[in-house]
């Protein structure tokens, strides 16, 4: 129910919000309480004629809207687009789908020659339904179209032949208008489709919502035995647009609806199934009407995290809450909607780091989390699994202990969790042991893992190569103190090339390693680092160099 009076308020939260951006104002300016003159179309009022079945035009100023969406062809839907196109100061597009045009002028033709009214209170005649073709543009279902930063696409509504429901975005709320829709499948039409996107806002044609309709298979004669010739032609022109299968059977099981009162929540059936589902996200609560101060309904108005049982137990609030208004015509309802709040904990300081996907969405650029991204866009995102197999023959404890020595992180895996040995590298890239002759490395692909991939290969790699060898000498093989320096300055340097590519000698014996444009200088006798770039000195090149020693 709706009230005369101020505007009514439905807040997404209780939060104070000051910003214009944030406040939505929808204003029926017809069907607002009655049957006819959709104003969210462009329709006239059945029971008036002349000026009186017209929508409230004179409530606002044509020139300012920015586009106009027509469901259907029906009159109370569409009878005052001509007269609203050719004789008031509206110069933005209009959109229907290609079957609503065909049958458009059709119907609006038809209703001119058999309108019984006086030449004065003639709202428009033939010329301007002909005029007013021209300027309306086409769209195809499920086609996304924009309009000065409103983006906008239809769903097929059942209804009638090119019924569209419309789902309006802007600023990234989402509006969804149905116009009139069945959700039954006939012979001849496909029903009303779910939107794959949760609208923020549901503006629905309410007309037949209690009406109990006359079974298929005898609407379908009174269709058959009543369409003209003309609509037929039509119906012949678009028949790919509708899915011309017969449901035999139909199981209508699944989810339940439950209508209870006392729509306050106080007690009794009403408050026994929202106690029971109120934790559940999967359920929602519909609140028809104003809501009484000091009840629970008022509670949930709110969207509190907990709420407290009959039995005083304090139970979390999960469930949605939707509440329904019916508008008079001219009375405008407000609501707002304040993202941010969910998408941050609290306001950054000036100077803070700030992590996310930077979104530009028509209006304006939003920071997102990703978990947040396919709630607040249209993006999603995905996990891609890499796995690579390495040709190696040598000892798969070897291979641990020598990556132990060199990497910060290496963790054996139990037998049965990885199904044979292998470890765990940074928390991030896993190494198994497949067979005598090979290993294999598998992660989760991301910038971090990938680096993490790429230096555990590279030591693979250089640990199998045959040059530089390190060998395991006998005492009697042992050679001097100079060649067995000669050969670990070799498998130092081999090491440190896989790990940061660029590696050359310079002066007095030291190592100049270029990494990304950062120099440093690295002097084997010591280990001291000089480098500019002191993340480099401290914590790149001098711990790599120590453990590569230590492992050497």
């Amino acid at each position: 129910m709706a009230s005369t009076g101020p505007p009514q308020s439905l807040k997404r939260s209780d939060t104070s919000l000051t910003r214009e951006g944030d406040q939505l104002i929808i204003t029926p300016l017809g069907a607002g309480n009655e049957v006819g003159r959709s104003c969210f179309d462009c329709g006239i009022h059945p029971a008036y004629s002349g000026m009186a079945a017209l929508p409230y035009f004179d409530e606002i100023d044509p020139s300012t809207i920015d586009v106009l969406l027509v469901t259907h062809f029906h009159l109370d839907h569409a009878a005052s687009l001509p007269y609203f196109l050719e004789k008031t100061t509206f110069k933005g597009p209009v959109f229907m789908t290609l079957a609503t045009k065909a049958i458009y002028t059709l119907l609006l033709s038809d209703y001119v020659k058999v309108s019984k009214v006086s030449v004065e209170d003639m709202l428009y005649d033939e010329q301007d339904i002909l005029r007013s073709m021209d300027k309306i543009e086409v769209i195809d279902f499920h086609q996304t179209l924009e309009v000065n930063g409103i983006r906008f696409w239809c769903y097929t509504a059942g209804h009638v032949l090119g019924a569209a429901m419309f789902m309006v975005d802007i600023a990234g709320v989402r509006v969804i208008y149905t116009g009139d829709y069945s959700r039954e499948e006939d012979c001849h039409l496909r029903p009303a489709e779910i939107p794959q996107f949760s609208p923020d806002i549901c503006i629905i044609e309410s007309t037949y919502g209690v009406q109990l309709h006359q079974p298929r298979n005898m609407r379908e004669k009174c269709f058959i035995d009543g369409v003209p010739n003309e609509c037929m032609a039509v119906y012949q022109t678009y028949i790919n647009t509708s899915a011309l299968k017969c449901i035999e059977n139909f199981n209508d099981v699944g989810p339940s609806v439950v209508m209870a009162s006392p729509s306050g929540l106080q007690s009794g059936l009403s408050r026994q199934p929202f106690e029971i589902w109120c934790s559940d996200k999967k359920n929602a609560c519909v609140i028809p009407g104003n809501v009484v101060e000091g009840t629970l309904t008022k509670t949930i108005i709110n969207e509190p995290k907990e709420v407290t049982l009959m039995n005083g137990i304090t139970a979390s609030l999960n469930m949605h809450n939707t509440k329904i208004i019916s508008p008079k015509n001219c009375q405008s309802v407000e609501m707002y909607f304040n993202y941010e709040k969910r998408l941050a904990e609290k306001t950054p300081e000036v100077g803070e780091t700030v992590s996310g996907l930077l979104v530009k969405k028509t209006f304006a650029y939003q920071i997102m989390p990703l978990d947040d991204l396919h709630v607040f866009s249209q993006l999603s995102t995905e996990n891609i699994s890499q796995r690579i197999t390495i040709a190696y023959t040598g000892s798969f404890g070897v291979l641990e202990h020598r990556l132990k020595q060199i990497l910060e992180s290496v963790e054996s895996l139990p037998d049965e969790e990885s199904k044979g040995p292998a470890f765990r590298v940074h928390e991030r890239l896993t190494v198994k042991y497949e067979s005598e002759k090979h290993i294999s490395l598998h992660w989760r692909s991301d910038p971090i893992s990938d680096m993490v991939s790429d230096s555990v290969v590279a030591l693979v790699l250089n640990i199998s190569r045959d040059i530089p060898k390190v060998v395991v000498e006998s005492e009697e093989a042992t050679k001097t103190e100079e060649e067995n320096n000669k050969k670990a300055e070799k498998v130092i340097h081999a090491l440190l090339v896989s790990l940061f590519g660029d590696v050359k000698f310079g002066e007095n014996g030291k190592l100049v390693i270029s990494v990304d444009g950062n120099v440093a200088h690295l002097d084997k006798q010591s280990g001291n680092v000089e480098s500019e770039n002191e993340g480099l000195k401290k914590e790149r090149v001098r711990v790599a160099f120590q453990r590569i020693q230590n492992a050497v």
